[in-house]
């Protein structure tokens, strides 16, 4: 079964009332279900709580844990700069296998400098920095999954 069959079932799936189905044919498998929930648009964010949630946590600190150091964390990362994804496609840290990683946590970064590469439709977009600083963290696991304006790094400013 090729990519093209799978595509045409999942579109059957999609516009039928079917919940579910089942393909075995020559030690080859495949289960389609449909969602209870509607399907994603192209171009629209998987994920759309995820940034608010991440912002609730940061912002509000337990009040237990409330003291000097928190607060100069919490201000710390206030003043961080994000590296957000221009795309959707594959997240890489590095240009191949045996390369070296573009950029890690502690590297100093320019403006223009290359700090990932995003495959998209079996391109590879090198993403270039769009501000100068220190990488603070990365937010994005090599070779996943990211969507379009989706945070993949965190710099401090220099």
């Amino acid at each position: 079964m090729d990519i093209k069959q799978i595509h045409e079932l999942v579109k059957l799936v999609n516009k039928s009332n079917i919940g579910e189905l089942s393909i075995e044919k020559e030690g080859f498998k495949i289960t389609i279900k449909q969602k209870k929930e509607p399907a994603q648009h192209y171009g629209q964010p998987m994920i759309q709580q995820l940034p608010q949630l991440q912002q609730t946590f940061s912002a509000t600190p337990s009040p237990e844990k409330s003291n000097g150091k928190n607060e100069e964390a919490s201000s710390k990362q206030e003043n961080l700069l994000t590296i957000k994804s221009p795309m959707i496609g594959t997240f890489y840290r590095q240009a191949g296998p045996d390369k070296p990683l573009f950029v890690s946590v502690g590297d100093e970064v320019e403006v223009g400098q290359v700090v990932c590469i995003i495959e998209a439709m079996k391109l590879f977009n090198e993403i270039e920095s769009e501000v100068a600083g220190k990488i603070v963290k990365v937010l994005v696991e090599d070779i996943s999954p990211v969507e379009f304006d989706q945070p993949l790094f965190l710099v401090e400013p220099v």
